[in-house]
C-alpha cells in the first residue's frame, strides 16, 4: 500500500506540474501579461496543497461528522449563485459567488459534499440497503438537493458527473440494480427534456452532430480543438514544440481552462497526450486499490467516490475535446486553470491519502468483504 500511495501522489504532482507549464503557454496569448493566469494558479496551488495536507492529517472517519453540515452549506451556496448581486454570471451561466476578491464555484464544493454524504449514508445503511426507502428514495432525494440547483445554473456537465458518481456508489453499495436503473433513467429523461426545451443546449447538440455546418458558431471550439490535435501530428510524435501552439491565439477561447488538453496535444504531441491519458487511468487503478484496502465501509465509499469523481471528470473532458460527446464545461482535473477545481481536487487527494495510510495498519475483518455481496440481487 505504501507503493500505491507514493505512486498516486507522484502522478498528481506530475499532472499539477504539467498543468502549470502548459497553462503558461496556453494563456500567453490571452493577455499582454503572459504570467497573469500562472501567478493566480500558483496562489491557488499553495492554498490547495495546504488544505490537502490538513485533510490528510485528519482521520478520515472524522469526515462522517462533516457530511451533513458540508452538504447543507454546499446546497445553500448553490442557491445563492442564482441571487442577483450575490451570484456572478459569466457567459449566461450563474455558477460563481463573489467573496471579496475571490470567485468561488459552489458546484465544485458540491462534488466533495456528495461523495461525503453518500459515503456516510451507504455505510450506515448497509444492513437495510435493499429497502426501497433507504436504497432508492432517500439517496435520490439527497441527490436532487444538489442536482436541481446545478441544473438551474445551468450546468448539465456537472449534473451528469455528480449523478453518475452517485449512481455508481449506490450500485457498489448494494442497491438493487433494477430500481436503481429505473430511477436513474427517469432522471436522465428529465435532463433530456430540459435540454430539448433549451434552444442554446439544442444548438450544441446540432453542432456536435454536424460540426462542419456550425463551424463558425457553436462548433467553433470543437473544430479548433480537433485542428490543434491535427497540428500536433504534423510534426510527428512530439508535436509543434512547447510554446508553439497556433490554436491558443484566440482560436480556442477556453484554451487555458476546459480546452487545455488540445494545447497539450498540439505542442507536446501524441506521445505526451497518450501519457496524460495513461496517468489518469493509473490514478483510477490506484484509487480502486486504496478503496479495496480501506479499513471500513465509510473509507471504502469515500475512496471509491473520490477516485470516480476525478477520473470520470477527466474522461468527460477528453471526450468533449475530441468530439465524442457534446460540449460541456468541465475542467481537466489538476491541469485546467481554476482555483475552486484545483482546491477541491487536492482536498480529495488529501482525504484519499489518509484512507491509504490507515490501510497500512493490520486490516479489520470488514476489509475482507470490500463491497456488499450482490449475489442476492439477481
Amino acid at each position: 500500500m505504501r507503493r500505491v500511495l507514493s505512486l498516486f501522489i507522484g502522478i498528481v504532482l506530475v499532472l499539477v506540474t504539467l498543468g502549470i507549464l502548459i497553462l503558461a503557454s496556453a494563456s500567453s496569448a490571452k493577455y499582454s501579461d503572459a504570467s497573469y493566469f500562472v501567478r493566480h494558479q500558483l496562489v491557488w496551488l499553495l492554498v490547495a496543497f495546504s488544505l490537502a495536507f490538513v485533510a490528510a492529517r485528519f482521520d478520515y472517519r472524522f469526515y462522517q461528522k462533516l457530511a451533513i453540515p458540508l452538504a447543507a452549506v454546499s446546497v445553500f451556496m448553490l442557491i445563492l449563485v442564482r441571487i442577483p448581486g450575490i451570484g456572478h454570471e459569466i457567459n449566461g451561466s450563474w455558477r460563481w459567488l463573489r467573496i471579496g476578491p475571490l470567485t468561488v464555484q459552489p458546484s465544485e464544493i458540491s462534488k466533495l459534499a456528495v461523495i461525503m454524504l453518500f459515503s456516510w449514508w451507504l455505510a450506515r445503511s448497509q444492513r437495510r440497503i435493499d429497502e426501497l426507502k433507504r436504497g432508492i428514495f432517500i439517496p435520490f432525494g439527497l441527490l436532487a438537493c444538489f442536482v436541481l440547483p446545478i441544473v438551474a445554473e445551468p450546468d448539465f456537465g456537472t449534473t451528469m458527473l455528480i449523478s453518475s458518481v452517485a449512481v455508481f456508489m449506490m450500485y457498489l453499495g448494494g442497491v438493487a440494480i433494477v430500481p436503481l436503473l429505473a430511477t436513474g433513467l427517469l432522471g436522465l429523461l428529465g435532463v433530456a427534456l430540459l435540454i430539448f426545451q433549451n434552444p442554446e443546449r439544442m444548438s450544441r447538440i446540432f453542432a456536435f452532430l454536424d460540426p462542419q455546418k456550425y463551424e463558425q458558431d457553436k462548433a467553433w471550439q470543437l473544430i479548433n480543438s480537433l485542428r490543434a490535435f491535427a497540428n500536433g501530428g504534423r510534426n510527428g510524435w512530439w508535436g509543434q514544440g512547447f510554446g508553439n501552439s497556433m490554436q491558443k491565439y484566440h482560436y480556442l477561447p477556453e484554451a487555458h481552462t476546459d480546452f487545455i488538453f488540445p494545447i497539450i496535444g498540439e505542442e507536446l504531441g501524441l506521445i505526451v497526450a497518450l501519457g496524460v491519458l495513461a496517468l489518469y487511468l493509473t490514478l483510477f487503478v490506484l484509487g480502486l486499490r486504496i478503496a479495496l484496502n480501506a479499513r471500513d465501509d465509510f473509507g471504502r465509499f469515500m475512496a471509491l467516490g473520490i477516485t470516480l469523481m476525478i477520473t470520470m471528470q477527466a474522461l468527460i473532458n477528453f471526450a468533449v475535446v475530441t468530439g465524442c460527446v457534446p460540449t460541456k464545461g468541465l475542467a481537466l482535473p489538476f491541469i485546467s486553470y481554476g482555483g475552486s477545481s484545483l482546491v477541491v481536487s487536492c482536498v480529495m487527494v488529501g482525504i484519499l491519502v489518509n484512507i491509504a495510510q490507515s490501510a497500512m495498519h493490520p486490516p479489520s475483518a470488514a476489509s475482507r468483504n470490500p463491497f456488499k455481496d450482490r449475489a442476492r440481487k439477481v
